[in-house]
């Protein structure tokens, strides 16, 4: 073989090592930025689904609601689920076998439970949302070589704040309260029963502000229980006039108890403004109610008031 067609030969192979080298590079580039891609999606995924703008929303609603709550304690055998309605049939005495005193203390811890449980729902809530702005950075602002060095890091990130969710979610609704004592005393040879308390919610009292209307000297107010169907309650309505003028007039105020979710409050002044609070009225078993509704209304002038005022003005 000549020194030319030696050199020619030499040249290809060379030129075929490098064509080699340089498919496998490429195709370790193409590995490496599908592994990306993989990657990058999983953490889209996780943000578009189970951390989602719309679910953080949902969920500051939630707690928004929950805060404006009625919470109480109710007593159930340990068959019965909390929510079945059969419990309404339990008889009276299962609550004359309560020790008073012991269950005026569940009631304390039952309302500090539920103050905890509060702020414990607004503190894994900011939580997901400051882990939400987490990984949105690092897909902003991290390229693929550090995404994929620190991804071990975003996905003990995604873990955790899966779990998180998890803990979130199961604290929204209000369960078992943890019982140290015994709640009922010792009633000799009758049986005690086997009995558990957990803590329950009623939806808040809101007034209907289409509904709720001002006349000349007396105003129409209704109100209604959301996301509940309306059942028989006791309500505490107050009312009270805003900006008295005389001593005599510091009277229009007062507190009326009502059993329906309708009112209607006479002889008041024309052409004023009042302030009125619905709630519900406080029972035994009641631990923590925070939430008041108020409306303001300002009742109507007379038509001969309106005309006076008209025929004064210059």
């Amino acid at each position: 073989m000549s020194f030319g067609t030696m050199d020619v030969y030499l040249n290809e192979i060379e030129n075929n090592l490098q064509s080699i080298l340089y498919n496998k590079e490429e195709d370790q580039e193409n590995e490496t930025w599908k592994m990306y891609m993989e990657r990058k999606n999983i953490v889209l995924e996780f943000l578009h689904s189970d951390l989602s703008l719309h679910l953080l929303k949902r969920h500051h609603k939630r707690i928004e609601l929950l805060k404006k709550c009625s919470y109480y304690i109710e007593i159930l055998p340990k068959h019965l689920a909390l929510g079945d309605q059969n419990h309404l049939m339990l008889p009276t005495t299962m609550f004359q076998l309560v020790d008073p005193w012991r269950f005026q203390r569940m009631k304390k811890l039952g309302t500090v439970q539920t103050k905890i449980q509060l702020l414990l729902l607004t503190d894994l809530l900011e939580q997901l949302e400051q882990g939400r702005e987490e990984l949105v950075h690092f897909l902003e602002t991290y390229d693929m070589v550090t995404f994929l060095a620190r991804w071990d890091l975003v996905k003990q990130k995604l873990s955790n704040l899966s779990e998180l969710m998890d803990n979130f979610l199961a604290m929204l609704v209000p369960g078992r309260l943890y019982v140290k004592h015994r709640l009922v005393s010792d009633v000799g040879a009758t049986k005690i029963p086997h009995i558990r308390l957990v803590l329950s919610t009623k939806m808040p009292v809101m007034f209907d502000r289409k509904e709720s209307v001002a006349h000349e000297d007396w105003v129409s107010l209704k109100w209604f229980i959301t996301s509940q169907q309306s059942q028989p309650e006791q309500y505490e309505l107050r009312f009270k006039l805003l900006e008295p003028r005389t001593q005599q007039e510091r009277i229009q105020c007062g507190i009326m108890p009502v059993t329906s979710n309708m009112c209607e409050i006479r002889n008041l002044l024309s052409d004023r403004s009042y302030r009125f609070t619905v709630k519900r009225a406080e029972t035994y078993t009641l631990v923590y109610e925070q939430w008041r509704d108020t409306i303001t209304l300002e009742t109507k002038p007379y038509p001969d008031e309106g005309m006076e005022s008209t025929m004064c003005e210059p």
